[in-house]
């Protein structure tokens, strides 16, 4: 039985579609929807995700908010690294940079929201000037520091030895077998994986989509680099002030990290845990991701301030 992913999971037409080049010589794709003399409110998804990640969550935004989304290098419509060593947390940073610069004018800050790979962007560039000077507040969401295949839990916690189960997650993180087309088995097993239990038909659908929509070379690429990745030392030197989002039922990256990251901030601003959620908490409850940005937005970001009210 073919399923459809809900109509606000659509990907919404922009108000202007940008080509930024990276300071290495990549093309990235970014987008900007919503009102052009409002606040600016800008997004980084996902390893193997896209800005049709964000689709449901720029919906509930864009009627307060300039909401700039990008394709992180190597995903949708930004282009691919030609070698492994264009891939890194110091390149994710620098496009963050390069996206900032470009759609955050001179003078102007925004709020920050990262997913997943996202959030390890924003944490990676913790402490460079051209980024804070831009940031008036950060959302990391369902995301981690470093240590995420020790703290893996998508094989079961009764698989003894500890180092065979972290290889099997090695092993898994870094597969480089091709997706094919979304089918209900690769459907269910992605949902097993990165959605709560009761997550619906239609949004681990919509998740599936864009998943297997990610090049295998490039979701491969970024696995090396989460499989050692370390960005504590940015996360120490993020400065502004930073919510926390996870899911109770994420499998990726456990609620563990988003207790660690509290804990390392220089300026927390409180941890939401949203229950029976997964790895993709804007996909699974995106008006609860919304609300968070916007409740930093009122706070923190100037514009915004009189507009205080939830989002819906």
């Amino acid at each position: 039985m073919s399923v459809r992913p809900p109509a606000d999971y659509e990907p919404p037409v922009p108000a202007e579609q940008l080509s930024l080049l990276t300071t290495d010589g990549l093309r990235l794709h970014a987008e900007v929807h919503g009102r052009g003399d409002a606040p600016t409110v800008v997004l980084a998804h996902g390893w193997t995700c896209s800005t049709a990640f964000w689709a449901p969550v720029i919906r509930r935004l864009t009627d307060r908010y300039r909401v700039v989304a990008y394709d992180q290098r190597g995903h949708g419509r930004s282009e691919i690294p030609p070698s492994r060593a264009r891939y890194s947390t110091r390149a994710l940073a620098d496009d963050l940079a390069v996206v900032l610069e470009r759609t955050v004018p001179a003078g102007e800050r925004a709020v920050l929201a990262g997913h997943s790979m996202g959030g390890m962007t924003i944490m990676a560039a913790g402490g460079w000037p051209e980024v804070a000077e831009r940031t008036a507040a950060a959302v990391l969401v369902s995301t981690g520091p470093g240590e995420l295949l020790a703290e893996l839990a998508v094989l079961p916690e009764g698989l003894r030895p500890a180092g065979l189960r972290r290889l099997l997650h090695r092993q898994l993180l870094r597969s480089r077998m091709p997706l094919g087309p979304v089918t209900p088995l690769s459907r269910a097993a992605l949902k097993y994986a990165t959605m709560g239990p009761s997550s619906p038909a239609d949004q681990a659908e919509a998740t599936a989509r864009i998943v297997h929509a990610c090049p295998t070379s490039v979701r491969a690429g970024w696995a090396g680099v989460l499989a050692r990745l370390d960005v504590h030392d940015g996360l120490a030197r993020l400065a502004a002030p930073t919510a926390v989002v996870v899911g109770t039922a994420d499998r990726l990256t456990p609620p563990v990290h988003a207790h660690r990251i509290v804990s390392e901030l220089p300026d927390p601003q409180g941890l939401l845990l949203l229950p029976g959620v997964g790895h993709m908490a804007p996909l699974e409850r995106p008006a609860e991701v919304a609300a968070e940005i916007h409740r930093m937005a009122a706070a923190h970001l100037a514009g915004a301030e009189s507009e205080r009210t939830a989002v819906a």
